[in-house]
Order: C-alpha cells, then structure tokens, then sequence
C-alpha cells in the first residue's frame, strides 16, 4: 500500500469521527468570511451610526479568530490523542516519526482546507442574509448586494494558516515528545482513578459554593445602595469576579463529587444501573476537566449576559425614547416651534401643542434621601432641578405647601434613592420656600434638555410657582424657559413629520428633539452591537458545544469495553441508553445552569444601566440559549447509542 492510499484510506476511515469537526471548521471559517466581507462592503457604509459599522465588525472579526483558534487547538489535541494507537503501530511498523508526522499533516491539510474553502462558499452565499439581517435589525433602508471581494478572501485564507500551521507544531511535539509504549498508554489513562471522596474535596466542595453564593450576594447588593463610595463598589466588583471564577472552579473540582457522594452515601452505596453510569461516571471527571468546565462556564455566562444586556438596550429603544422625549417632538425654542408648525401645515400634517413653562431651581432634598451621596457630584442641599406649576400637567391639583415629583431615570433610582414623602424646601435667588414632599411619579413631562442626567421635574402649586420665578437665580437657567411639544394627532403621518424635522435647518439642534429620531439612533447603535454579541455568542456556543461533544466522544470510546461487560451481564441497550440519557444531563446541563445562574446576577445586578425592561429580552436570550446547547447533548446520546450497539 502506497503512502497515498494510506492517507486516504484513514481520511475516509476517521471522517465519521469529525463531522461535527468539519460542521464547526466550516461554520467558523463562514462566519469569518462573511464578517470581513461586511468590513469591506460598501453598503455598509449606510450602518455606520455614531458606533462606526466597520471597525466595530472588524474588532470582533479579531475576537471570532481568537475563539476559533482555541477550538481548533483543543479539538487538535482531542484527535492526535485518539490515534496515538495508531501513531504507535506505523513507528512499529519502521516508520520515521518525521512520516509519520507528514502523513497526518497531508491528511489534516485536505480535512481543514476543504472545511475552509466549504466555509468560504457558504460565508459568501450567506453574506447577503447577514448584511439583510444586520440591516432589519438596525432599521437601516438600504439594499443589501452580493458582492465578492478579493481581500475578504486572502485575509481569511491567511488567518486560518496561520491556525493550520500552530496545530501542526503542536502534532510534531506531540509526535516527538511520545514513546512508542507512551503513545499505546495515552488513550488508555483515565481521568480519574479516585474511588472515594476525601476530606480536603469535600472542603474544596463546601468552599466553592459558598464562594458563588456570595458573590452573587454581593451582586445582588451592588447598585442598592449598600456601596456609597466609588471605592467600595470598584473593590465589590473585583470580589464579584473573583468569587464567582474560583468559586466556579472549584465547584467543578469538588463540589461536584462532594453532592454526588451524597446522594451515594443516602444509597449505602447500592447504585442501580443509570446511577452508575452517570453519578459515578462524572463525579470524578468533572474534576478532572475542572479548568475546561471553569472556563466554558465562565464565558457562556459572558456571552449569555452580554447578549440580554444589548438585547435590554436594544428591546427598550422605545420606552427610552418616550422618556427622554414625552412628545413625538419636543422643542425649546420658540422660533423654531413656530418654522416646525408651518412646515407641517403646509405638509396638511395635523398635530397638537402643549406648551409648559419651565424654570431651574435648587432644591434641598437631604430629608427625603433614603442614600447617601458623598462620592458623587451632586449636593443634596442644593440639587438643581426643573420646576413647573400644577397647572400644566392634567389630574395633578396641589396645596401651595405641596410638591411631587415626575419623571426619575431608572439608574439614578439605583442611586439616589427618594422616600416616599417627607420636607423639602425650593430656594429661589432670595427667598427660601418649605414644601411638603407628596412623592414620586413616573411620568415624565418635560425633555431630557430641561430634566438633564434622567432628573425628577418638581411639580408645585401656581402661586408657588409665580413666586420662584420672580426670584430666580439666573446663574442656574437654561437657555430656554419655554418645553413646547408637538404630537401628531395622525400616527400614519409620524414618519413624514420626522422628515420634515430632519430637513429643518435649526441653529441649536441640542434645543429640539424627536422621539421617532432618538429611537432609530438607540435602534441602529444597539442594533449592531446586539448583531456582533449575537453572532460571537453563537460562535462560541457551537465551539463549546462541540467541545464538550468531543469529550463525549472520547469518553465513550474509553468506557466501550464496560458496555460490552454490561451487555455480557445481560443488560439491555435500552437499560444502558438511560443512564446515559442521564450522564449527559448532568454534563451539559451542570455547566449551563452554572452559566444561566451567573448570567441572571451579572445581568440583575446593572441592567437598568441599559434601558428599562429586563425579563423579556433575559428569558428569551436564556431560552434561546439552552435550545442551542441542547442539541450538542441529545448528539452526544446518539453517538453513546451507536458505541453501546457495537460493543457487543
């Protein structure tokens, strides 16, 4: 048999082995290519917002190489381990390890390129979708094209030999480091050889739990006022990341072992066929892959809270557009109102007008603060705040000793937390006036250019009113005193009135808002960097995914040889195949709930940072997720099923 026919012969031999190795190789290299084809197209060009398209797609073309990169070695070093028997008998057999080694890299070299080249044609025949995806996503109108570059090409061809040749080195030590008789005992060395669970795992166990528990503790206290000073949240965020990553760590080194003891000891040790197969399969192999687990676990809850975080952003473009602009045009000064309207009427456009006037005062609000503010800019003796009469906002009739307060970002309620009534005093220029907080509402009146940072709006009665803005301070005022806002009273002709407030040539643009305007600008933004975490995500749920299939893989072939002596002993495939069913829930179901876990606190702890609902975007994000993930476990019991059917 020549070297040739040898190397196709084992190509075609172990190719059954590597299909979902070839699927990620190919789904890896088409994501790349289609990513660095969105870099150089030019319709992207209608995508670039105040976050530029480009160099956004092109920093995460850089973090897709770095995830693949690391799958592609670790897969590498999966396989190589698998056909060290086979490495062994051609050294046994008279060949050199330097043959040996250039059969298995023509062999790697037709598997990887082809993969590569497969990836590139589907990257290529996928772009147009991507680009129209990307495009919806955003709300861009723009026509997406199919375009072929050259340097898309070269770039890809040029990154994924450079992966091709690192995992080559890799073979070579590996091949020159190994024995003959090393090469025979490497599949056979298993990950764990302990029969009991010691005293110092148990503690390791008890340790790790109690490290995860608080930091989540600590997360869930960190923007509720429980660390008032920049210091102690910095110091609270290094603990939360610290105990989580160790505390994860050594969850999967003895926790893990610790509670299936347990559940082992309650048994007095008499274990029934799927218990064995899968409690104490994974009690100590768990430990064994403790870094790789710590490592998948930690950046699936990255992912997985990166994406709901965009996601809450992205879901919440409307809500925040509405609160930072309460009409669907809010205007400041009067002259352009007035150019506005016009255009409007002569564009047969309808609308109503509600004008408010608005004044700045400081406002003492120490004794309704339920936070302390010292690490902060803001004076609670002294807070700025607008100031408008009762009479302009319908349903609200105070007392003259009486003031409420409407409209509060959700992220200054994190912290400057006001309680729910108590003594305040407004301070014009002059004159000191004691009021007598009534509470807080949602509502938000004004636009965000008088209510500057996400501040409350004081609503007080008419005559108090008359009498602050006879003695205002003229240091404190706006440019403007007036808040006009248009609504249109047909919502068909929204659209059209927002081109005609785009084509408006006003001098102070900062004075003048438009709610349809703010939401497509937080739409196209978070849009593009939900498309980026989406696709990253993806790709480094398929690689983990494959990863942990992989290890499977290995597992089984290792664990043939109990199959056989079970099947001996009379037990049937069907009773084997449950205690697989079961051994798999626990392999992949153990990282991911560990992974939701961290991701739900992570996203809790700060996600009013970025918009205003949570629970949607979250669970559908988590659902999401979990389906993905599942598949790689319901592939994994196929590939058990085919094992325990051919070992006997």
């Amino acid at each position: 048999m020549s070297i040739n026919q040898l190397i196709f012969r084992n190509l075609k031999k172990n190719l059954k082995n590597y299909y979902l190795y070839v699927f990620a190789l190919v789904f890896s290299a088409s994501l790349y290519f289609a990513f660095v084809t969105l870099q150089y197209d030019p319709s992207m060009d209608k995508a670039e917002g105040s976050v530029k398209g480009a160099a956004s797609i092109k920093a995460a073309s850089i973090l897709l190489v770095a995830i693949v990169s690391l799958f592609l070695i670790y897969a590498n070093s999966i396989f190589i381990k698998r056909r060290s028997k086979e490495i062994g008998l051609f050294q046994l057999i008279g060949m050199t390890k330097n043959r040996i080694f250039r059969i298995l890299s023509i062999e790697n070299l037709i598997l990887y390129f082809c993969s590569v080249f497969l990836g590139i044609f589907v990257g290529f025949a996928a772009s147009k979708l991507i680009i129209m995806i990307l495009f919806k996503i955003m709300g861009v109108q723009a026509i997406a094209t199919l375009q072929f570059s050259l340097q898309p090409l070269v770039q890809t061809l040029i990154v994924f030999s450079a992966i091709y040749l690192f995992i080559m080195l890799m073979n070579y030590a590996f091949i020159k480091r190994q024995t003959i008789l090393s090469l025979f005992r490497v599949t056979s060395i298993t990950e764990g050889k302990v029969k009991k669970v010691s005293t110092l795992e148990m503690i390791i166990g008890i340790f790790g739990i109690i490290l995860i528990i608080a930091g989540y503790y600590v997360s869930s206290r960190l923007f509720d006022g429980a660390f008032t000073q920049m210091n102690e949240l910095f110091m609270a965020m290094i603990f939360i990341l610290a105990s989580v990553i160790i505390g994860t760590y050594l969850f999967y080194k003895g926790s893990v072992s610790f509670i299936f003891n347990i559940v082992r000891k309650n048994k007095n040790g008499y274990l029934n066929i799927n218990e064995v197969l899968s409690l104490s399969s994974i009690m100590f192999r768990m430990k064994s892959n403790a870094i790789l687990l710590t490592i998948i676990t930690t950046v699936s809850a990255l992912a997985i809270g990166l994406l709901s975080l965009s996601y809450i952003s992205y879901y919440s473009a409307e809500k925040m557009a509405e609160t930072s602009v309460p009409a669907d045009f809010s205007m400041s000064k009067t002259k352009d109102a007035e150019n506005f309207k016009e255009a409007l009427t002569a564009s047969k456009i309808d609308y109503n007008e509600n004008r408010i006037d608005v004044i700045q005062a400081d406002v003492n609000v120490k004794n309704i603060l339920n936070s302390q503010l010292e690490e902060t800019n803001i004076d609670p003796n002294k807070m700025t705040l607008p100031v408008i009469s009762d009479e302009s906002v319908k349903g609200i009739n105070l007392a003259e000793d009486e003031t409420i307060f409407s409209g509060y970002s959700s992220v200054l309620q994190k912290i400057m937390d006001f309680k729910d009534s108590g003594n305040i005093e407004l301070k014009g220029k002059h004159d000191v006036i004691p009021q007598t907080y009534m509470g807080l509402k949602d509502e938000t009146i004004v636009s965000w250019y008088f209510a500057s940072g996400g501040l409350p709006v004081a609503i007080v009665d008419q005559t108090v009113f008359d009498r602050l803005k006879k003695d205002i301070n003229p240091e404190i005022q706006k440019e403007s005193t007036v808040y006009i806002g248009i609504d249109i009273k047909d919502e068909a002709k929204i659209e059209k009135a927002n081109d005609i407030f785009n084509k408006m040539d006003f001098k102070d643009e900062y004075l003048n808002s438009s709610q349809l305007k703010m939401f497509n600008e937080q739409k196209k933004n978070m849009g593009l960097i939900m498309f980026i975490v989406g696709f990253l995500g993806l790709t480094f749920l398929i690689t983990s995914g494959c990863i942990l299939y992989f290890k499977q893989m290995d597992e089984s072939e290792n664990e043939k040889s109990n199959y056989t002596i079970l099947r001996k002993l009379g037990f049937t495939q069907g009773d084997l195949l449950k205690g697989i069913q079961a051994k798999q829930v626990f392999n992949f179901g153990i990282p991911l709930v560990v992974g939701l876990l961290h991701s739900y606190f992570a996203v809790q702890s700060g996600w009013f940072l970025f918009g205003t609902e949570v629970w949607t975007p979250m669970i559908i994000v988590m659902v999401l997720y979990t389906a993905l993930y599942s598949i790689f476990g319901i592939l994994s019991v196929f590939h058990y099923k085919k094992v325990i059917k051919e070992s006997l």
